[in-house]
C-alpha cells in the first residue's frame, strides 16, 4: 500500500482510513499504545503522518505495505538496541512486521524515554535563557 502523491492528511483518522483493514488495526493499536504512554501529548499530522507532540515531537508512525514504521528519533534506538534485535531498524526508525504483534511494553518504554528526553531538553533551554538574561 502506497499513499497517493498529493494527498494531505488532516488528522490520524483520515491517515489510518486509507490502509487495508489489517494495517488499520495495527495502526490503531500503535496509536492507542502511544496515547496511553503519553496521555498529555497532542496528536498532530507532521510530514503527512501521525505524530505526538509534548514539548516537541515525541514520535511519528506510518503504515506501509509490509510493516508499520515507528519513528522515535535516533537516541532511543541506540538506548534500546538490545531490545530491538528482532526488528529492522535504521538511524531513526523501527519497522514492525504486519505479521507479528506489536511489542506494546517496549513501545511504551520508548515513548516514556522520549518524554523524559524532551523534558530534559526543555529544562536545559530554560537554564540557558535564564543565564542569558542575567
Amino acid at each position: 500500500m502506497q499513499i497517493k502523491p498529493g494527498i494531505k492528511f488532516k488528522d490520524a483518522d483520515s491517515y489510518i482510513a486509507v490502509f487495508p483493514e489489517n494495517t488499520q488495526k495495527m495502526l490503531q493499536q500503535l496509536r492507542s499504545i502511544i496515547k496511553k504512554a503519553a496521555p498529555a501529548s497532542a496528536e498532530v499530522i507532521s510530514y503527512n503522518m501521525p505524530a505526538y507532540k509534548l514539548n516537541g515531537i515525541l514520535v511519528y508512525f506510518a503504515g506501509y505495505e509490509n510493516h508499520i514504521g515507528f519513528y522515535p528519533t535516533s537516541l532511543p534506538i541506540q538506548v534500546f538496541k538490545e531490545k530491538l534485535t528482532a526488528y529492522k531498524t535504521s538511524k531513526g526508525a523501527i519497522q514492525f512486521s504486519l505479521d507479528e504483534q506489536l511489542p506494546a511494553d517496549l513501545i511504551k518504554r520508548i515513548v516514556k524515554f522520549r518524554i523524559e528526553q524532551t523534558q530534559q531538553r526543555l529544562k536545559k533551554n530554560v537554564v540557558k535563557k535564564t543565564f542569558k538574561m542575567q
